[in-house]
């Protein structure tokens, strides 16, 4: 049986190619574009064959996608009544695929919560934590005691910190200070 041709790389894909990379290809959406990342030393035939093979994973991974946007700021709404009543609403709440080094960020001048779509597979409760977290900024910027007492007003906290510094030690990431927990 002979290969299927292979389809031309799309505009929207950009290829970032690396010497120290070995063996992994990654791919990721960043907006309306696809990065993909990949060794250097593959050919372009294995360029084109990894572009459409992250394509397709990344385009199941969205079909995936549990939760729409909508709906995630209807639970941070809830979430906020239940345990953050003092918090401002957030005005919007949204999957991002470009965080890679933390699981949310909050953006308090503008009220804005992104959460990252590896947090999709994840059990819900821990997603409730990550939006409580963020929903915290929004009431204390920095990472203060303050803050650590307003995030931990959610009953699972301590869990859900467990569970991504699990995750984030299985998948060796190198996530940045604090952003274990969220």
């Amino acid at each position: 049986m002979a290969d299927s041709p292979l389809l031309p790389i799309p505009p929207y894909v950009d290829i970032r190619r690396s010497k120290r990379r070995k063996r992994t290809v990654s791919a990721y959406r960043d907006g309306e574009r696809v990065v993909v990342l990949m060794p250097d030393r593959l050919s372009a035939a294995e360029e084109a064959r990894w572009v459409e093979t992250m394509l397709q994973r990344l385009d199941k991974q969205r079909s995936r996608s549990r939760v729409s946007d909508e709906k995630l700021l209807a639970r941070a709404r809830d979430l906020a009544c239940r345990h953050l009543p003092e918090a401002p609403e957030p005005a919007s709440v949204r999957w991002v695929g470009n965080q890679n080094r933390r699981w949310g960020s909050c953006t308090p001048a503008d009220r804005s919560i992104r959460l990252s779509t590896r947090l999709q597979t994840m059990p819900q409760w821990v997603i409730d934590y990550v939006i409580v977290h963020e929903l915290a900024h929004l009431l204390e910027p920095s990472h203060s005691a303050r803050f650590w007492k307003l995030v931990h007003r959610y009953p699972k906290s301590e869990r859900a910190e467990g569970y991504l510094e699990g995750v984030s030690a299985a998948a060796h990431l190198e996530m940045e200070d604090d952003s274990l927990q969220a």
